[in-house]
């Protein structure tokens, strides 16, 4: 299905599409008569996607100057700690050799300043963070992966884990 989800109102009997463009899409994407299962959807708050993001801005700006070269910005800091976490794509190149490797490696990486590449033996990973857009990352995602960079932003600043969390909380 192509266009989007369908929003739908639920009449106590049944549901309705929510307006006139979504009975257009439902009659373009359905069959009076089959049986369709639904799934109900909750997006996340720009609320909550905003403080997320201005959380992890203000973090970064407490970050040691130690760690400033490797996080150069709340970006870089929120990137790598979603890679660091687990929330990313992985690209594996096979090369015939670790020389080869080691260039490729070293030609890789001037393109995504935020991409973590690793090059083991004739090896090259490539680990790109996931997005966390609205359309990307759905709010059960997001949550998961708000927890971890909040966790890996803890860790880094050597401070009780769940700091990062409460100090978004109380700035809520």
């Amino acid at each position: 299905m192509t266009g989007g989800p369908i929003r739908f109102i639920w009449m106590g009997d049944g549901f309705t599409p929510a307006a006139a463009y979504y009975q257009k899409l439902a009659d373009e994407h359905y069959v009076i008569g089959e049986k369709y299962t639904l799934v109900e959807h909750h997006s996340r708050s720009a609320n909550t996607h905003n403080h997320f993001f201005a959380q992890v801005a203000d973090s970064w700006g407490n970050l040691p100057d130690h760690l400033l070269p490797e996080y150069q910005s709340p970006e870089m800091l929120r990137k790598k700690a979603l890679i660091r976490k687990g929330f990313c794509d992985e690209r594996s190149i096979v090369c015939a050799s670790k020389a080869e490797a080691l260039r490729v490696a070293a030609f890789i990486k001037p393109m995504d300043d935020y991409a973590i590449v690793i090059a083991s033996e004739a090896v090259v990973k490539v680990l790109t963070a996931k997005s966390q857009s609205h359309k990307a990352m759905g709010a059960k995602a997001f949550a998961e992966s708000k927890q971890a960079v909040f966790d890996f932003i803890d860790d880094l600043l050597t401070v009780k884990r769940g700091s990062t969390e409460q100090n978004a909380g109380q700035a809520a």
